[in-house]
């Protein structure tokens, strides 16, 4: 009896240390995520600029992560569900940055012609091109007008032109913006007038973006329809196991099955980005 009390009792300290040390692993490793996390998200918030403390909204993200999961599988009853929730949570911060940054490059991209112009005219006018930034900061809107703010102010800093366009060309990575700095590096080395260049830039980026427009409207469709083909076969799954679920069961608990599913991702994928590829007219 005794020993039977002393074997129980060294299995639950041993269980309970057990217990002790794993939470402190998984704890340590959170933190960690939580630094990464906060590191990667923070730079970024803070080039588009948006100063926020993600401090204050990891854990309730962790929470959600864990609770929202749980309640779908529970209350639809089907774990397939539970999953998708999991990775829709999991992805969904990373796509609405992204989307976020894309949006903020496009805008840019839009407002960089008319600023070139607004530029010449400064120059034209007789204004150095300082002061004919300070005017283009003044009198334009986010984000060209934050981008280039950023710009003076670290030049008004001491930091090299050379340094600042670098800088800016890590923030705003586009090849209209590369080929405007260019200009304006060459015309600073070997002369020439910078105004003409400028508004022959703007009318030629003017043409670029018109027919940018032109291809995404005549593209969308075919993005539009690899879209739909790729979310097809998964909606008739679902459909599947919800009508025929011991037919379906097959797919899943076969081997057979298991290499069927793999060669419908596989092919599902490739066609996706076929698709992709076809509708990605870069100009």
């Amino acid at each position: 009896m005794i020993a039977n009390i002393i074997i129980a009792s060294l299995v639950a300290v041993s269980t309970g240390i057990f217990a002790w040390l794993f939470f402190l692993k998984m704890y340590d490793k959170l933190t960690y995520y939580k630094d990464t996390v906060e590191e990667l998200t923070t730079n970024k918030f803070s080039e588009l600029f948006l100063f926020i403390d993600i401090s204050n909204y990891f854990y309730y993200y962790i929470a959600a992560l864990l609770i929202f999961p749980i309640i779908a599988g529970s209350l639809s009853g089907d774990i397939s569900l539970g999953i998708l929730t999991f990775l829709v949570i999991l992805f969904s911060p990373y796509l609405i940055l992204k989307e976020m940054i894309k949006k903020r490059l496009k805008k840019f991209e839009q407002q960089l012609p008319d600023a070139l112009v607004m530029v010449a005219g400064s120059i034209r006018s007789g204004s150095s091109l300082p002061i004919a930034l300070d005017s283009l900061i003044k009198e334009s809107s986010p984000p060209l007008s934050q981008e280039f703010g950023l710009y003076v102010r670290e030049r008004k800093l001491g930091l090299d032109r050379d340094k600042a366009f670098d800088n800016l060309e890590r923030r705003v990575p586009l090849e209209d913006l590369s080929l405007s700095l260019s200009a304006i590096r060459i015309s600073s080395e070997i002369g020439g007038d910078l105004a003409e260049t400028l508004e022959s830039l703007a009318e030629t980026l003017r043409k670029k973006l018109v027919m940018e427009g032109k291809i995404d409207s005549l593209t969308s469709q075919g993005k539009l329809q690899g879209i739909v083909m790729s979310t097809l076969p998964l909606f008739l799954i679902v459909a599947l196991m919800k009508l025929e679920p011991a037919a379906m069961g097959q797919m899943f608990t076969t081997k057979i099955g298991w290499m069927v599913l793999a060669t419908i991702v596989c092919m599902q994928v490739l066609g996706f980005i076929a698709i992709r590829k076809i509708t990605a007219i870069d100009v």
